[in-house]
């Protein structure tokens, strides 16, 4: 095997792009860095020097003490499962029904709906009328609020139905001929053949989910119903210190609530994180799904 002379621009090619990639893992990694930086350190430190973090100042783990004590959170990690294990399961069974209808051939005007389909895409009845629908259905401050106005997404029926397309017809023909009907067909040959895209719609689902606070936002009014997010947002956005057991002055408080709000949010991005890289394999390839057509 004979080596590969390169040329100078080639090698100052290369260091360019090992420079330029270099750089973007900084940007990409220091937010992330900073947040957890924050959380361990000390308010007072922080509001000292200079705003750049390239480390802790002051370590303490008082903040995830009174962010683990506060019973909001669990509260609100409890809702956020049940919102995603419920809300998720029934987004992937109606999506693998529509997607496998529409994928089918023999549908009549199977091609007008999916125009219907799409449409949605781009226009919608906007947030008053949605929020009277789920009013005058009785939705409000209940758990259907959460996960059935968005129980199928456009973008996600679409790749799944890209994805049962891609199976050979025979597969259906060889399963009719042995008697199988379009359930045997679905759940135990079509879905099995097509895990990778399900692994991709169930991450966009169950993330959805997790991070969803504006349907909370307008359609929950009872504290106890809360998701992890609301609680979040309370934290971050409306300034809600009552965290802070035993914190009276109000300086004392302003500077102990920064440390607190960095700590509730790596608290609340955790379980994604660590849950990401188990799918990441199947995301790629799900991703690449009607990429190369013959």
């Amino acid at each position: 095997m004979m080596l590969r002379n390169e040329s100078v621009p080639s090698r100052l090619f290369d260091l360019f792009n090992v420079l330029l990639l270099l750089l973007l893992v900084v940007v990409t990694a220091y937010p992330c860095l900073y947040v957890l930086f924050a959380s361990i350190s000390d308010g007072v430190s922080l509001n000292v020097g200079s705003k750049l973090l390239y480390g802790p100042r002051g370590f303490q783990l008082e903040s995830y003490k009174r962010v683990f004590s506060n019973p909001m959170l669990w509260t609100g990690y409890l809702n956020t499962l049940i919102y995603v294990v419920l809300g998720t399961a029934l987004n992937l069974l109606l999506t693998c029904f529509a997607a496998y209808g529409l994928s089918r051939t023999y549908l009549p005007g199977r091609k007008t709906m999916m125009k219907f389909i799409i449409f949605t895409m781009f226009f919608s009845g906007g947030m008053i009328p949605s929020y009277l629908l789920v009013m005058n259905l009785g939705m409000i401050n209940t758990i259907f609020a959460m996960i059935v106005p968005g129980a199928i997404s456009t973008w996600n029926l679409i790749i799944l139905r890209t994805a049962f397309m891609a199976l050979p017809p025979s597969l259906e023909e060889s399963a009719k001929i042995d008697g199988a009907n379009d359930f045997f067909i679905l759940f135990r040959i079509v879905i099995p053949l097509c895990l990778p895209a399900l692994s991709v719609i169930l991450l966009y689902y169950a993330v959805g989910h997790w991070n969803a606070f504006f349907d909370a936002l307008i359609y929950l009014r009872k504290r106890e119903m809360f998701p992890i997010q609301m609680v979040l947002r309370e934290i971050l956005i409306l300034n809600d210190s009552s965290m802070l057991v035993g914190v009276t002055d109000s300086v004392d408080r302003m500077q102990e609530t920064i440390p607190l709000k960095y700590a509730t949010i790596i608290v609340s991005s955790l379980p994604v994180l660590f849950l990401y890289p188990f799918l990441q394999k199947y995301f790629v390839q799900g991703m690449m799904i009607g990429a190369i057509k013959e």
